[in-house]
């Protein structure tokens, strides 16, 4: 409540007049006690009627805000709650006219008008879910309380009416809950896959609830994979990216989640150690009271719970509130179950017709991005290569199959190996591309359509002539970083003719630029420039500037840097390939680290031994290695599984990155407390690093980061 209630000191006698067998205590009871009130209308309290002395006994000792509004000029007593709901009036108010302490809202409609009724004609009068009048000023931002508020005739023991009796309970949690829920449903709609609605549905349940624990559990066939939260856990926005940390439980596991997942009966403690039997730290000791709510669905088992430290009595509201939450998380779960059981098959089946691995060439650094179209379909036609040909030479290629279906992803792959045989024969960028030509005009004919969209860029790098050939099927001109000796970096475009799509019958130029070392050559699908709202011309220009103002030209920072380089969610699908021609050999090594809670520390000492013989400066060596090790931690808590730490020093920069297989096993459990706490790991990353991303692959993903070498 806004406002400031008044303090008054408790008298050590009660003040003349006053009754002495009063059993009050609180700063507006003590007021009322040391109030004169023999000098306003009521008069001493020793005179006063019987039926009148009750109704002040029950005001003084509710908990929940009341006034008494006596006589014609309705003098005003009240209790503590009423004290705190007035602010800044109190004391003041105490034995006045209602009139004169609300002045400047006495002739609002549903105030004083009510009142006079109530005294005058013995109407009682109920408002629900009304905007108490009496908050003026409120801080910028907050909502207006809402109460419920009855005003009701006091009569005296002859019957008489003598006052009329205010009661406010506020209401404006309950209110705040219903729009909360209504705001937690439109977030359940965005989401797509279990991680997305555990993630949202902690964080609303946290705060709609003010809860000490949430947790959420759905079924894995035979067993059970729960996740939970804690009030007071730091996840920074960066860790939200990451999925939640799912534990898995077995198929009998006693916990009330699960139990009630299971049963799909509602279960609620009011007090006791409901978790303490099973508890998995003393997080789950300390919970006092728990409400466990099954979700409804026909394709998914699971169960919410809400927790709290201290005792808790569930209200009819509280419960329906909970009741109607867990069968919006059903709904959502329902749907994103359905989504990851066809998404992630045809995601397989796309990424499958990828390369797993890159060619890994003394003079070129090679990395490539893809990213599935945010509007939820299921696949898309966008690839990518890169391969050594017969020459030494290294061919990329870059393109994209119109649809985002199955057929789109099987064109693609048909595509894919079709271009990678035609250029081992004969590797002429217009020559490759002609033979495409031939194949997707035949792929049409014989599926009987002719509205088969093909685009692909194929370029021929030869580091000996520091010269690359690229041919294009109307797809976007690539782009190049160059690297001057004297001044910054600068992005421009290559000027190669677009040619037509694959399919009709042309024969695409190519031409041949400077590949000197330094440079780096980027290949791009158009979901990374096109936006519906703006021209190409913009996203081109905002693709040009993001590369040149980027701190390095390495390839995995670049394709980072052009997957974000143009505002705005697309929904098409996003594939970039990124090649640099490297001033100097990069030096590299790698560590299979196992899934055990040693592995950190194991990873701390060997990056520490190899940077060091290395000779890379101590500043960079103290950074990599504390982010190295968040980065395995987190990839041994959220995939379970065996991990992949692979460094890459250049003259410019420290290149880390952390793979894992993406599956959800079981870390072995020694004391997993003693693994760095995940809330702060990207955190420390993104500020102790140059840059840094993720990358999915075709089982699980890769977290990396930059470190840029200080010149000597």
């Amino acid at each position: 409540m806004p406002g400031t209630v008044g303090r008054v000191p408790t008298p050590s006698a009660p003040a003349p007049g006053a009754a002495a067998d009063w059993d009050v205590t609180g700063s507006a009871s003590a007021a009322v006690l040391a109030h004169p009130w023999a000098d306003t209308p009521l008069g001493a309290p020793e005179g006063w009627d019987p039926a009148l002395r009750a109704v002040v006994d029950l005001i003084l000792a509710s908990p929940v805000p009341m006034a008494l509004l006596y006589g014609d000029d309705l003098v005003m007593l009240y209790n503590d709650g009423y004290a705190e709901l007035i602010g800044a009036r109190h004391p003041e108010a105490l034995g006045h006219p209602a009139a004169e302490v609300f002045a400047d809202l006495w002739d609002d409609p549903g105030t004083g008008d009510v009142l006079r009724r109530a005294y005058r004609h013995g109407e009682s009068f109920l408002a629900r879910e009304a905007v108490l009048p009496i908050h003026r000023h409120l801080p910028e931002g907050t909502g207006e309380p809402v109460f419920t508020r009855g005003h009701s005739p006091v009569r005296d023991s002859a019957g008489r009416i003598v006052g009329v009796l205010t009661v406010a309970a506020q209401t404006t949690q309950l209110t705040d809950q219903l729009q909360s829920l209504s705001d937690f449903a439109a977030a359940l709609s965005g989401t797509l896959t279990l991680d997305d609605v555990a993630r949202v549905t902690l964080r609303y349940c946290l705060d709609a609830f003010d809860a000490d624990r949430v947790s959420l559990a759905v079924d894995e066939g035979s067993a059970w994979r729960m996740v939970r939260r804690l009030r007071g856990e730091l996840l920074d926005e960066a860790d939200e990216r990451l999925p939640p940390l799912w534990r898995r439980m077995t198929a009998e596991s006693p916990f009330p989640v699960v139990t009630t997942a299971r049963s799909g009966v509602p279960y609620f403690a009011t007090d006791g150690q409901p978790l303490r039997e099973h508890a998995a730290d003393r997080h789950d000791e300390k919970v006092r009271a728990i409400a466990a709510l099954p979700l409804r669905s026909s394709v998914i088992r699971g169960a919410l719970t809400v927790g709290y430290q201290v005792a808790h009595t569930w209200s009819a509201a509280e419960r329906a509130l909970l009741a109607a939450s867990a069968e919006l998380i059903g709904q959502a779960a329902e749907r994103a179950r359905r989504f990851e059981t066809q998404h992630g098959t045809a995601q397989l089946l796309q990424r499958s017709m990828l390369p797993d691995q890159l060619p890994d060439l003394p003079r070129l650094r090679i990395a490539a991005r893809y990213e599935p179209g945010v509007d939820g379909n299921a696949a898309g036609g966008d690839f990518y290569d890169a391969f050594v040909l017969p020459s030494g030479a290294l061919a990329v290629v870059l393109g994209d199959v119109a649809g985002h279906d199955l057929r789109a992803a099987a064109r693609m792959g048909q595509v894919r190996a079709a271009l990678r045989a035609l250029a081992l024969s004969d590797p002429r960028p217009d020559a490759v591309l002609a033979g495409l030509d031939r194949l997707v005009a035949s792929l049409g004919v014989e599926s009987g359509t002719h509205e088969l969209f093909v685009t692909v860029v194929f370029g021929v790098i030869e580091v000996d002539r520091r010269t690359v050939t690229l041919a294009s099927a109307g797809h976007p001109a690539p782009l190049i970083r160059r690297c001057p000796p004297e001044g910054p970096p600068v992005a421009e475009y290559v000027d190669v003719p677009p040619g037509a799509p694959l399919g009709l019958g042309s024969r695409p130029p190519t031409v041949t630029v400077p590949f000197a070392p330094g440079d780096t050559l980027l290949l791009y699908s158009d979901g990374v420039v096109e936006r519906r709202w703006q021209g190409l011309a913009d996203g081109l220009g905002g693709l040009a500037a993001a590369l040149s103002g980027a701190n390095s030209g390495d390839p995995r920072a670049l394709c980072a840097v052009a997957t974000a380089a143009v505002p705005g969610a697309t929904e098409d699908d996003v594939a970039v390939l990124a090649v640099e021609h490297a001033v100097k050999p990069s030096r590299s090594a790698g560590m299979e680290v196992p899934a055990e809670p040693t592995a950190p520390s194991r990873v701390r000492h060997w990056l520490t031994a190899q940077l060091t013989e290395w000779r890379v400066p101590e500043s960079v060596i103290g950074a990599a290695v504390l982010c190295t090790s968040e980065l395995t931690t987190n990839a041994l808590l959220h995939a379970g599984t065996a991990a992949r730490v692979e460094i890459d020093l250049s003259a410019e920069r420290l290149l880390v990155s952390v793979a894992d297989s993406g599956t959800r096993g079981t870390v072995t459990r020694a004391q997993t407390d003693t693994l760095s706490s995940r809330g702060r790991g990207l955190g420390l990353i993104e500020e102790l690093s140059d840059a840094w991303g993720t990358d999915p692959t075709v089982r699980g993903s890769t977290v990396w980061f930059e470190i840029l070498i200080p010149a000597s």
